[in-house]
């Protein structure tokens, strides 16, 4: 048998359920003839039920289990999956039973890591699994190397049975939350307190769930899925296969890593077990190919960033480079320009007439060349003035004046802000935005850059909203709660401390009042977005750009909640938009990722109930900072007050 890895990007892993093992060896090499990738088999044998405090069997000599000779510590390693007893019953009322269990359970954990094996299947099988969770959780805290699969069905047997009497009442909420797997799965999690070596083996199960259910568990550490063999149907050739509904949401979980594990004996004929290896590696390669900005994201799923701050720092070459791949960004913001300059200037004034046209933040010229590109089209003249405070941008942008755009461009190496302008501007061009519209300090800068615009004057953008939505997270709570204090950037406000923060107490937060960039992948919106904060330009009334906003969401799924997730869209001109909002997102533009708002400690959330939160855009002259709470169904501190751990600086 050869090695391999356990999770592949190319192929999908397949994985071979034992039952029972007489010989690892040969069980090992048939697995692999028939294709798959490694195996799931019992650390002890099932039925050796031992007496480990009390009974004659108690001193009964001989191994526990086989030795670890028979097989390479790379074999161990690499291809083993190890399976606990299905007799241990740690959560046993009665005491002798629980006791004696305790006690089988460690040793099977002690020879699992001996073993060094990558993971053990841990089977639950109701909300009553405390005791085991609190022993796993010990095993994990002095063992990092090893995950726990979690294993739970998708559904219920209790549920899966068809026994609704019609008149009789409806079950109590709390029976239907001790019949969901999910709520088992939640309370072992949260009693071993979110372990990031905590994972789920999904069981595969006739029924599945509704919608709402399954995607909740797209928001769960999902590394495999137990498909027994007798959920599959038949094609007319013979050979297995899913039911449609089972196809697309085993597709789903292919996007995750998820590995597949068959259980159960081959049930079609003559095609043997390998027949079931083959159609899932037929479903692997039939999935839906990945779009263009799943493509460029790949890599960076769920990888926190902080936000830049182009105010307060300057761009890198290849910080440039990465948004100028954008190829709908440009297209959108040349259209935008193009109909701008129509409206501006009439068929009759087109030989007579020049516009004047800023770029306000010009990098290294993208917007240059689409604003010359659109006035090209357009038949329209124009006089370009490219502003950008980054000196070593500004290098580029005279080298593309000198080779490319001549005197029709001037560069101007200066902050806008500051900026004393020879002409007021006819339009001005910007792209500041970042992943919630207004954190990267954009409508400072144009309020700021207003003064050199035309009374009647074009702002592209015109305006942009930022939204929020609810999601659900274990990978995100636990990268959050992985961040290092040293790495995320602004310092603790010496002005907060001074008012009496406690240090430890803050560091602690930190992590979590900070806002995050990242590329969203393994998580599930709780709720639709709902607009936040909007601002428009130019802005001709009072400039004030602190916000305030209250949310109340409707709870579709009992839940737990991480944090909020954060996206924008903007009206460039007319009708030119750009969005990164779910359902509205530009098709193929990948400039932005959205932005993730953490809370400190998940909120469970009740089917039915609602969701009250509060987001609040602060403003200083120097800085500027968002907080946000929730007050229902409980209520949490402000994240974030004062800017104590997060701030973006003027």
């Amino acid at each position: 048998v050869h090695s391999s890895k356990m999770a592949r990007r190319d192929r999908a892993s397949v994985g071979r359920d034992l039952h029972y093992v007489p010989d690892i060896t040969s069980s090992l090499e048939q697995a692999s003839n028939n294709g798959f990738d490694f195996v799931c088999s019992p650390i002890v044998h099932p039925r050796y039920k031992r007496e480990c405090l009390e009974g004659r069997a108690k001193g009964r000599p001989g191994a526990l289990t086989r030795s670890d000779l028979l097989l390479t510590s790379q074999d161990w390693s690499t291809l083993i999956v190890g399976k606990l007893s299905p007799w241990l019953q740690p959560d046993s009322e009665i005491e002798s039973v629980r006791k004696n269990c305790e006690k089988a359970l460690q040793q099977e954990l002690s020879y699992a890591a001996h073993l060094s094996l990558p993971a053990i299947l841990v089977q639950v099988r109701s909300a009553r699994c405390a005791n085991m969770a609190r022993y796993i959780h010990y095993h994990m805290m002095g063992h990092n190397n090893t995950l726990m699969w979690i294993q739970v069905p998708l559904q219920s047997a209790d549920v899966s049975r068809e026994d609704v009497i019609e008149g009789e009442p409806a079950p109590d909420p709390e029976d239907n939350r001790a019949q969901d797997p999910w709520e088992w799965w939640n309370t072992f999690r949260t009693v071993c307190h979110y372990h990031k070596k905590l994972a789920l083996a999904l069981e595969l199960t006739p029924d599945l769930p509704c919608e709402s259910q399954l995607r909740r568990w797209l928001g769960e550490p999902v590394r495999a899925a137990i498909i027994p063999t007798d959920i599959f149907l038949t094609n007319k050739k013979g050979y297995p296969v899913l039911s449609r509904v089972h196809q697309s949401f085993v597709q789903q979980l292919f996007k995750y890593d998820a590995q597949i594990v068959i259980s159960g004996t081959a049930r079609h004929g003559d095609k043997g077990l390998r027949a079931y290896q083959q159609y899932m590696e037929h479903l692997f390669q039939t999935a839906p190919p990945p779009d263009q900005v799943t493509l460029f994201a790949r890599g960076y799923e769920d990888y926190l960033q902080c936000p830049l701050q182009p105010l307060f720092d300057n761009l890198e070459s290849n910080t440039y480079e990465t948004f100028e791949k954008d190829p709908v960004k440009y297209s959108q913001y040349q259209q935008a320009v193009y109909y701008a300059l129509l409206d501006k200037i009439p068929v009759s004034e087109k030989d007579t007439k020049k516009i004047v046209l800023m770029v306000l933040g010009a990098g290294r010229g993208p917007l240059v060349r689409c604003s010359l590109e659109a006035a090209k089209r357009a038949e329209r003249q124009i006089v370009v003035y490219a502003v950008e405070k980054n000196p070593n941008a500004v290098v580029t942008l005279e080298a593309l004046k000198d080779e490319m755009w001549g005197e029709q461009v001037t560069v101007v190496s200066c902050d806008m802000r500051e900026w004393e302008a020879p002409e007021k501007a006819d339009i001005i061009v910007s792209e500041l935005l970042g992943s919630f519209g207004d954190n990267e300090l954009s409508p400072e800068c144009l309020d700021g850059a207003q003064k050199f615009l035309k009374d009647d004057g074009i702002s592209i953008p015109r305006e942009y909203t930022s939204y929020v939505a609810p999601v659900s997270s274990h990978k995100l709570h636990n990268e959050v709660r992985g961040c290092k204090e040293r790495d995320k950037g602004p310092e603790v406000s010496p002005a907060y401390c001074t008012s009496g923060c406690n240090k430890e107490f803050h560091s602690a937060w930190a992590p979590f009042e900070t806002a995050y960039v990242v590329r969203l992948h393994n998580y599930c919106e709780l709720a639709e977005p709902q607009p936040c904060f909007t601002f428009h330009h130019p802005n001709r009334g009072l400039i004030d750009n602190t916000r305030a906003k209250e949310f109340e969401f409707d709870v579709e799924e009992n839940a737990v909640l991480n944090g909020f997730a954060g996206y924008f869209d903007t009206v460039l001109y007319g009708d030119v938009t750009l969005s990164i909002v779910p359902r509205t997102h530009s098709p193929g533009m990948f400039s932005w990722f959205s932005i993730f708002f953490p809370i400190r400690d998940p909120i469970y959330l009740t089917k039915g109930s609602k969701l009250k939160v509060n987001f609040w855009r602060c403003c200083t002259q120097q800085k500027v900072w968002y907080e946000w709470c929730v007050t229902s169904p409980t209520v949490t501190p402000i994240h974030n007050p004062a800017g104590r751990s997060y701030t973006i600086g003027l």
